[in-house]
């Protein structure tokens, strides 16, 4: 937990590490070692691996891309050379750019493997606006994006998609080429963005490098195969995404200082700091969020008026292990030790003030991993997943308690991880039907990890049997969209019936409903 003191590994790990530190920060701030190449000429167009924006604010926006004419090159380079290279942008109030608003330049530089983070401000609040950028004589696809609308304004609508865990070697990404027609405010990505594995299936989209990711030449290759692909660049091009990783994008089931096996010391610190930049690199992130070697400010709070708030939180660098040897677990007393934490302390007091302090009329929890009760055992014994929330029930009792104490209305958690969907009510004690209901969350299904999903499954009926708290249930891919209104919130489970294959089409398979002032879902209209 970074609330206590840096341990021994820590401590010398960054002391070794304080040079790439450095030449990594002076890279975020335009400066390079590299020598600039002022007039460059591409053999092929470097803007391979499209364009992005992200962390929408009412006066601006941040414009991402990478140049990378050879996105593959096993050097993870990308096919630049070692020089830093001039890049233009522009953000125009028509997708034909005869109003440009805003233009500027940005060095890309090799440090950060030529990626683009531009930070445009000036803005006008709640707007669409377009956006590309030049290379020399090479120009970008054009993408689209909107602010947010002012602090103190009355939206009559916001409408966002929420998803996570997209395996390239599992599926297609078809979802986001839908999830790209639905015209969106936002989209909300809540981690395994790529998966660190050397899976390669059976569908002839085997994983690059075809090890398991561990130096950032590794991760470097891996982003550049997942945003080579048509549809997730699709998705990015047509609006602004909040993301925040998971485990996949280190280690699965990493916890803190620790990788999935319970191996720390300086080598995951390792792992983590080239897992952390590369993270960066490829994401339409703030210059807030940049890494400091093993460790990335990702908890933040973005205002959509007094309509909605997304309080998106990190539940992987400031956890407690999991407990009782991580798994699937009956009796594990440790699990129910309030010492234990999620969050951290300074993040869950972070959250708790931020939702009581709140003028919005939702209280948005992006949140990794489910924080509903989840009984994985037909009858009266009880199993439980050690690196959900119910892993650190006390943490998550604490939690809910305090929302419950502060007066927090309209609270909303969205979470992806496990590659199936469940609407559900947030239960003061999960085990009494009648207990106090304090809000309400939505678990997404993957876009592709698991490979083509099913309507129902035995753990599903397991799940609704066990868990009355549990509305709705199904494991098909796909995304969540979500409409809301002064009113009432919509979550539209958008479900395809194959990933193994392109193209699949996409429908509502449920249409689930909250009205504010009234916790707990209120209506379920399922096909």
């Amino acid at each position: 937990m970074p609330d206590r003191q840096l341990t021994l590994d820590r401590r010398r790990f960054l002391a070794l590490a304080g040079g790439g530190a450095v030449t990594f920060a002076a890279a975020l701030t335009g400066f390079s070692a590299a020598p600039v190449r002022a007039n460059p000429v591409f053999r092929q167009n470097p803007f391979t691996l499209g364009v992005a924006s992200g962390d929408p604010l009412p006066d601006g926006v941040v414009l991402w891309t990478r140049l990378a004419p050879e996105p593959l090159a096993v050097d993870g380079s990308g096919g630049m050379a070692a020089q830093s290279v001039p890049v233009q942008w522009q953000l125009a109030r028509d997708p034909a750019f005869g109003q440009v608003e805003r233009s500027g330049t940005v060095r890309a530089t090799p440090e950060l493997a030529h990626s683009v983070h531009a930070e445009v401000t000036g803005l006008e609040p709640d707007r669409e606006y377009w956006y590309r950028f030049r290379a020399g004589r090479e120009l970008s696809a054009v993408g689209r994006t909107r602010t947010a609308p002012a602090v103190d304004a009355r939206p009559n609508d916001v409408t966002f998609a929420f998803a996570s865990c997209q395996n390239y070697s599992e599926g297609f990404f078809t979802a986001y080429r839908h999830l790209a027609a639905d015209g969106v405010d936002l989209v909300v990505h809540l981690g395994d963005y790529i998966y660190e594995g050397s899976g390669q299936g059976t569908i002839g989209r085997g994983h690059l490098p075809a090890v398991e990711c561990h130096s950032l030449q590794d991760y470097r290759v891996r982003y550049s195969q997942y945003k080579t692909d048509p549809d997730l660049q699709a998705g990015h091009a047509a609006a602004p995404w909040i993301v925040v990783l998971d485990d996949h994008e280190i280690d699965n089931n990493w916890a803190d200082d620790l990788d999935g096996g319970d191996a720390g010391g300086p080598e995951f610190l390792a792992r983590r700091t080239a897992a952390m930049q590369a993270y960066y690199e490829n994401t339409p992130l703030r210059r807030a969020s940049m890494p400091s070697g093993p460790d990335m400010q990702l908890y933040r709070r973005l205002r959509y008026g007094t309509l909605a708030d997304f309080n998106v939180v990190d539940t992987r660098q400031h956890r407690d292990n999991q407990a009782c040897g991580d798994g699937r677990q009956i009796d594990c007393e440790e699990r129910l030790d309030p010492a234990r934490t999620m969050l951290g302390d300074a993040q869950e007091a972070w959250l708790l003030d931020g939702l009581e302090g709140s003028p919005a009329t939702w209280k948005v929890m992006a949140n990794q991993i489910f924080m509903m009760q989840a009984d994985h055992d037909a009858g009266p014994v009880q199993a439980f997943g050690m690196d959900t929330w119910d892993g650190y029930a006390a943490a998550r009792s604490r939690l809910l308690t305090g929302v419950r104490d502060r007066g927090v209305e309209n609270l909303v958690v969205i979470t992806g991880d496990a590659h199936r969907s469940v609407a559900a009510d947030l239960k003061l004690d999960f085990d009494d039907p009648e207990s106090a209901t304090v809000g309400t969350e939505f678990l997404s299904t993957s876009i592709s990890a698991s490979g083509d999903g099913v309507d129902q499954d035995a753990l599903g009926q397991v799940w609704l049997a066990e868990n009355p708290h549990m509305k709705f249930h199904n494991v098909q891919r796909g995304y969540a969209l979500c409409t809301l209104t002064p009113e009432s919130w919509r979550t539209d489970y958008r479900v395809m019936p194959y990933v193994r294959q392109p193209d699949a089409p996409v429908s509502t398979r449920a249409s689930v409903y909250v009205e504010a002032g009234r916790p707990g879902i209120v209506q379920v209209d399922a096909d």
